[in-house]
């Protein structure tokens, strides 16, 4: 399909001169244009007909990755395979390179951006549900000059639908320093290598000095509902030793408590295998990559 007429285009050079040329339209008759990997999908279809788009390439200030005092803090408009690349991703923030380097194919990954990801929050998107796994911030900017930030916990309401309003523009996705000895991953399985995933799981844990597991995260990617905390396998791993038998016995709760659904990629007992399966091998990493 062709788009639905398109009455202006705007390439603005910073987050100022975005928010303006968002404000000159009614509020929801404009909209930021990131990588556009999925937009212009939308836009193609007419489920998005914006009267304007307001392409953000150009904003520097939207761009990179800042891993000062061992926290981290990703521009919205990074690109995949620069997150992947980055050496400043390792331990607790390593499922952010395992998800970026397999997000859709090269094409995607050279355009596609952790900020777009996050505001589109498609139900099968890897990003998504590895931010909430790591406890990332959404951190915005309003166009009278408010910022504000959001946990992931509150930022993803659901497929398609975030916290952010039509008249903030994201500028970042941050992360507070992780304690010592926090290790993440993540890994998704889809029908072929470059796919979205019909099932992924993300675990990021924290170790004590006692080598028992602290804190647990685990999120699962691809569910009805988009990406979702798994809880009954976070108390499974705390106090855990991260042993196979424990790491088995938490994915296996996450698969059991998890609203699996049916369509032509795998039915719901097959997702659930896959949590199973894909959730042991994802937590054996976090562990190591903690203790490491």
């Amino acid at each position: 399909m062709f788009p639905a007429k398109i009455e202006k285009y705007v390439r603005p050079q910073s987050i100022a001169e975005a928010l303006a040329a968002l404000g000159e339209f009614e509020e929801g008759d404009a909209m930021f244009l990131a990588g556009g990997q999925s937009a212009m999908q939308a836009i193609k279809s007419r489920m998005l007909r914006p009267e304007c788009i307001v392409d953000l390439q150009n904003i520097s200030e939207l761009k990179g990755i800042d891993a000062a005092a061992g926290g981290l803090r990703i521009g919205a408009m990074t690109r995949y395979v620069e997150i992947a690349q980055s050496a400043a991703l390792n331990g607790a923030f390593a499922a952010l390179a395992d998800a970026a380097a397999r997000v859709g194919d090269r094409q995607v990954r050279n355009r596609g951006t952790i900020g777009g990801s996050v505001c589109w929050n498609y139900m099968a998107s890897c990003m998504p549900a590895v931010v909430l796994g790591t406890n990332g911030t959404m951190n915005l900017t309003a166009a009278n000059g408010g910022e504000r930030s959001i946990a992931a916990d509150d930022f993803f309401l659901g497929p398609l639908e975030t916290a952010r309003e039509d008249t903030e523009i994201l500028t970042s996705v941050s992360w507070d320093a992780p304690v010592s000895k926090t290790g993440s991953a993540y890994k998704k399985w889809g029908l072929v290598t470059d796919a979205l995933p019909v099932v992924g799981v993300c675990v990021r844990v924290s170790v004590g000095g006692d080598g028992t597991c602290s804190d647990a995260r685990v999120s699962i990617s691809g569910l009805a509902g988009g990406g979702e905390r798994a809880p009954a396998a976070e108390t499974a791993l705390l106090g855990s030793d991260g042993s196979t038998a424990a790491i088995a016995k938490a994915m296996d709760a996450a698969a059991e408590a998890a609203d699996t659904h049916s369509d032509m990629s795998a039915d719901a007992d097959y997702r659930r295998q896959l949590i199973r399966n894909l959730g042991r091998e994802v937590a054996a990493s976090a562990f190591a990559r903690a203790r490491t």
